[in-house]
């Protein structure tokens, strides 16, 4: 799976200026999973990758660990460095975008301003979805052992324990995952994006 931590300029090489709408059949647009930690975003996100690839689509995933980890590894957890994360994520996301990607983005993105902020990068082509799942379940979950640490005081400003998490307020579309498998939650999904990914010549289709 292709992700942020690749060398952008190569992501941006495969889909160079000869890879338009027509040569691809499809529409280049930004899925934005927004959600606690847990939730189930990253898992859901790949899930989607690959069932779009499968179909013969070209998506990329920009998972929010692999960015922190890599290009934003200078930004701390302030609510000024979060919302620079996300506003150097949506901006990659943009550029991919515009050469007709169906590019994955999947960031807590906590706070509403965040998700403005990203909305206002990539315009229309910004598609918000509430990966929507009960702290209590998130942190039952709790895989990577963050929330445990979070509530042993070896980690500041984690969202949920120690910075809010704001509840979108106008998602595109919600993904409750408290009682969906992740293979529901990615079908779902491409069932509710397929229109949008079609070619503009095709578009008016399934308007």
């Amino acid at each position: 799976m292709l992700s942020a931590y690749r060398d952008i300029d190569g992501i941006l090489a495969l889909a160079g200026e000869s890879v338009k709408s027509d040569l691809l059949q499809q529409h280049g647009i930004a899925i934005w999973l927004t959600g606690l930690s847990g939730s189930g975003k990253t898992t859901i996100a790949g899930l989607l990758e690959q069932q779009l690839r499968a179909e013969n689509y070209f998506a990329l995933t920009l998972d929010g660990d692999a960015l922190r980890n890599t290009l934003n590894k200078d930004l701390s957890f302030t609510t000024k460095d979060r919302a620079e994360n996300i506003r150097r994520a949506a901006e990659m996301a943009k550029l991919l975008v515009q050469k007709n990607v169906i590019t994955i983005c999947s960031f807590i993105t906590p706070l509403q301003q965040h998700r403005d902020i990203a909305h206002s990068i990539l315009g229309d082509s910004y598609f918000e979805v509430y990966v929507e799942c009960p702290l209590s379940i998130c942190e039952e979950r709790d895989v990577k052992g963050l929330y445990k640490k979070a509530r042993n005081n070896e980690i500041k400003d984690f969202t949920g324990i120690g910075s809010a998490f704001e509840a979108p307020l106008h998602p595109w579309s919600i993904l409750n995952t408290s009682d969906q498998l992740p293979e529901e939650s990615a079908l779902i999904l491409f069932t509710q994006i397929f229109p949008h990914i079609q070619p503009a010549s095709q578009q008016d289709i399934f308007a």
